[in-house]
């Protein structure tokens, strides 16, 4: 019998550590999202309090 056209799943080998890896990424993107939260409320508050009203 010919098993060329079968799908066969099997588990995925468990990863081994290189200890080249860098650290995870998630508090440096963390801090960028904070970064263009801070600058649109800095923007919305110079407008809505300093800008000149002919705007």
């Amino acid at each position: 019998m010919n098993d060329n056209n079968v799908l066969k799943f099997e588990r995925r080998k468990p990863q081994q550590d290189n200890g080249n890896k860098p650290d995870a990424p998630g508090p440096k993107k963390g801090l960028i999202w904070i970064a263009v939260v801070v600058v649109i409320a800095i923007v919305w508050a110079y407008y809505q309090f300093m800008a000149p009203p002919s705007l």
